[in-house]
């Protein structure tokens, strides 16, 4: 991350929700009102301007994104499908019991704002660095502030989630709870995705639900995603946002279950390699 920057990473995912609006086929691949959101967020928050984001709407810029798919095939609209894997499984552990969410290095991301005046008893949390929280903040509040969300600035690498999370009245950790890392894991080191692990299970309570998306490992423990895998992992370096964690899908029950929790493939409902990623639910260990 830019030294008192926004992540170029939650931009650019932000940018391209908006690029994936301008498809034919969009209100197929989007969460209904996510484009809109996402729009209006970008500006509020002034990370966008009014030209760069009428230039993201265009065809010129849907056709530069889908040609940088035979580098990542499908990676595009998987930016897409993540969002609404995401959000199924918040609205279906919500139907469930689930009274707080989570998101984790959250970006601009929407999803609290959208399902937080739909859910009042329920209470959403979102954490990221100060860098990209705080325009953020400055966007939410120019929408409209939802008296059930709590945007927390915090840099994770350098304070634990259980005293961020203790730091704040609302949050209890004996709820039943969900807890969203979409697209971030991959950008932690290994020792540190451990630890996260760990102290999420610590501060939810029980049957509480892990969402996640990992790269998945070659046989060799590598981080892979197909043929280019060289080039992507160096453009990543170069942008100061590497990727670094992986892990093996045949290892990934087993790995779960050491940090209390249990891999339900039963919930995943994200069956299959989508672009770069795979998507997964777990729950937690009684």
């Amino acid at each position: 991350m830019r030294e008192g920057k926004p992540s170029k990473t939650a931009l650019k995912v932000a940018t391209i929700i908006v690029a994936l609006g301008a498809k034919p086929d969009a209100d197929q691949i989007l969460n209904p009102g996510l484009l809109e959101a996402t729009e209006d967020l970008l500006l509020a928050s002034g990370v966008l301007g009014e030209k760069a984001l009428r230039w993201t709407k265009t065809q010129r810029m849907v056709s530069i994104y889908e040609a940088f798919d035979w580098m990542l095939p499908g990676q595009f609209q998987a930016i897409g499908e993540r969002k609404v894997f995401c959000e199924h499984q918040v609205r279906d552990a919500i139907s469930a019991g689930a009274t707080q969410i989570l998101v984790l290095g959250a970006g601009f991301d929407t999803m609290g704002w959208r399902l937080a005046p739909e859910f009042p008893h329920v209470s959403f949390f979102e954490i990221d660095h100060p860098a990209t929280a705080r325009p953020k903040a400055k966007g939410i509040a120019a929408m409209g502030q939802r008296d059930n969300l709590f945007l927390i600035p915090s840099d994770l690498g350098n304070r634990k989630l259980i005293d961020t999370l203790a730091a704040n009245n609302s949050w209890r950790s004996d709820a039943q709870s969900i807890i969203v890392a979409e697209g971030l894991l991959m950008y932690l080191p290994g020792d540190a995705v451990v630890d996260l692990f760990s102290q999420c299970a610590a501060v939810s309570g029980a049957k509480s639900r892990i969402i996640f998306t990992y790269i998945p490992a070659s046989t060799d423990g590598r981080l892979d995603v197909g043929k280019w895998t060289g080039l992507v992992l160096w453009l990543q370096k170069i942008t100061g946002e590497p990727w670094l964690w992986s892990m093996q899908p045949k290892n990934l029950t087993s790995f779960l279950a050491e940090l209390g929790w249990k891999n339900d493939p039963v919930l995943e409902g994200g069956a299959g390699r989508h672009g770069a990623e795979l998507y997964t639910v777990a729950t937690k260990e009684i």
